[in-house]
């Protein structure tokens, strides 16, 4: 199967040297600005994009939040900033991973074909059996073969990475998972690992599914080790 990428940077020079490490593998699209991304993620089925932040008229920041009110595809943000607050705010706003420039070219290869996996094959880490294609827990209920949550029989709206952490949680009720081990599950990385990017993404998932997401019913923090799913008495 063929992914389609897109590519928003607006340095010539980085977009080549992506697509000479990409398209080798992928159809890849390319725009300058947002502007440029809106219409080339509505005019294709856009399977993952990268997005650089520091551009003209739309920024990184502006281009997802629009992205996200229509889809869902993975977004891997390839930004000069460095800082902890912008990637956790390029995480909260709906990206699923964030890579700082300078880069290794292999690396985003890497990121690329993990992010792809973990939208398109959720049996890689055994994280959750193929024969169970619901997960049921209070109001929540997974359905495995769709990739879809739902609550009280909605819906809800997940990024791929949201769905992923979700899925692995409700397939081991009850178990304390470690930041590690879910990062290793969700990214399919032994060797990265970073603790800001589960938090966020966690946070994320509480404001979708809990009622008060400073005091969760379901994602239950363990202070020093990681999180477990619970199921709320009452609902």
């Amino acid at each position: 199967m063929s992914y389609n990428l897109l590519i928003v940077e607006d340095e010539p020079e980085i977009i080549e040297l992506l697509r000479l490490y990409l398209e080798k593998e992928y159809c890849v699209f390319e725009a300058n600005n947002g502007e440029q991304a809106l219409l080339q993620v509505n005019n294709h089925k856009i399977d993952l994009a990268i997005l650089d932040i520091m551009m003209p008229d739309m920024d990184g920041f502006q281009l997802i939040k629009k992205i996200r009110e229509a889809y869902q595809f993975p977004v891997l943000f390839l930004s000069a900033r460095s800082q902890d607050y912008d990637k956790i705010l390029g995480l909260s706003l709906g990206a699923d991973d964030y890579i700082t420039k300078p880069f290794n070219p292999l690396e985003i290869v890497a990121r690329v074909q993990a992010l792809l996996r973990r939208v398109h094959q959720f049996d890689s880490t055994g994280s959750i059996q193929e024969e169970e294609e619901q997960l049921i827990a209070g109001d929540l209920m997974v359905d495995t073969k769709s990739c879809t949550v739902y609550q009280h029989g909605q819906p809800v709206s997940l990024t791929s990475t949201e769905y992923k952490i979700i899925a692995l949680m409700m397939a081991h009720p009850g178990r304390v998972l470690t930041r590690r081990r879910i990062y290793e599950a969700v990214w399919d990385d032994m060797f990265a690992y970073d603790d800001n990017t589960i938090m966020v993404h966690i946070s994320n998932l509480r404001e979708k599914i809990e009622k008060d997401p400073r005091h969760p019913e379901y994602i239950k923090t363990i202070r020093g080790l990681g999180y477990k799913f619970e199921t709320p008495m009452e609902i």
